[in-house]
């Protein structure tokens, strides 16, 4: 079976989406540590993905971002905004029926 590389890639992208949330609703959140977290879940992501999705999650009101020097660097750290916790209670509800669903098999 060929699998739709680009739909594939869609929902990798959503379910990194979902970490980045989770991980920023915990505490504050930066690229490389981002990248670090996510290859523990099996995601081979590079900062020309990670920081565009950050950007655009920022954009959209879901997280915010304060830049640091650490190090002599530029560091951005994110947060999760109040409505970036809202999406993230809403993700949790819509995961949680879908694996009753899919992984248990309790149909409604």
């Amino acid at each position: 079976m060929d699998i739709d590389k680009t739909m594939l890639r869609d929902i990798h992208l959503a379910f990194i989406k979902m970490h980045i949330l989770y991980h920023a609703a915990k505490e504050e959140v930066f690229g490389i540590g981002l990248i670090r977290e996510l290859k523990q879940h099996g995601y081979k992501l590079s900062p020309g993905t990670l920081y565009p999705t950050l950007a655009k999650m920022q954009q959209s009101g879901l997280l915010i971002c304060e830049c640091r020097t650490v190090q002599h660097k530029q560091r951005k750290y994110y947060r999760i905004t109040s409505a970036g916790e809202e999406l993230l209670d809403e993700v949790k509800e819509k995961l949680e029926e879908l694996y009753d669903e899919i992984v248990k098999g309790n149909d409604k």
